[in-house]
């Protein structure tokens, strides 16, 4: 493909603090990230709240900002700094939030900063649960039985329909942060309140809770084109119900 020569500088939201979820596979493809771009000649900001990464290295970007990942620090040194654009997907869920919420307040059109790679649609066909449901259905996936909840007296009446136990996952949170299993209706009534807290557009998936399912992961890409491969097959050593950041993985699946 080749170079859009539009592109001079180009801000990288990195990964933040090494949690689960979160840094390590991230911080590696966002090094690799800034050598592309150095090496096309773009200017490279990157912006990490971690100085123990790789990608904070001196020589890996032209400004390197070592401040909280937050909005109102993205929004300071894009004013400041002035890139013409902004690659959100290299920063894992974080980068990927602040992205979210600086293209629907407006302030990237505002600042004339196109965002790279993952567009706004798509992270909102990802993130927002409603949206990512009604993708799959469209395409005749099958899902597990699940239901969106904005309240917990839905989220009650969805726990009542599908049986319990039920997975309760949040919308546009950090490793499903606020969410958790229920296995009756007082911990539904918990756990559903503590994930409409914890995500910001205030909604939750409530799910069938399929623990001890094998769990096998593919890792796949796609070009503006259409084009897809499958680079990777996964497969977990410990079923479904083990959080992946807690799960051994072998590579490729043998199953």
């Amino acid at each position: 493909m080749p170079r859009d020569n539009s592109i001079k500088k180009t801000l990288i939201i990195g990964s933040g603090p090494i949690i689960i979820g979160q840094a390590a596979e991230f911080d590696y493809a966002g090094a690799q990230g800034c050598k592309v771009l150095k090496s096309e000649g773009i200017d490279v900001v990157l912006v990490n709240s971690n100085p123990a990464t790789i990608m904070t290295d001196k020589a890996l970007a032209d400004e390197i900002y070592l401040e909280p990942l937050t909005q109102e620090t993205i929004k300071r040194i894009i004013k400041k700094e002035k890139p013409d654009s902004m690659i959100a997907g290299l920063g894992g869920q974080t980068g990927l939030t602040i992205a979210h919420q600086l293209a629907k307040s407006g302030f990237l059109q505002k600042e004339g900063v196109r965002l790279l790679g993952t567009n706004v649609e798509t992270i909102d066909k990802a993130e927002d649960r409603q949206l990512f449901r009604d993708t799959m259905m469209s395409i005749n996936q099958p899902c597990i039985p699940s239901d969106i909840a904005v309240d917990v007296r839905k989220a009650k009446l969805i726990a009542d329909s599908i049986g319990y136990p039920v997975i309760i996952r949040p919308a546009f949170t950090l490793g499903g942060t606020g969410g958790g299993v229920a296995y009756n209706e007082e911990e539904l009534l918990a756990t559903a309140k503590s994930g409409l807290d914890a995500s910001p557009i205030d909604q939750i998936l409530v799910e069938k809770y399929i623990y001890g399912w094998k769990e096998i992961e593919f890792e796949t890409m796609r070009d503006k084109n259409g084009n897809v491969i499958a680079i990777c097959s996964m497969e977990n050593l410990d079923p479904v119900g083990v959080h992946t950041g807690d799960s051994i993985v072998v590579a490729p699946a043998l199953t």
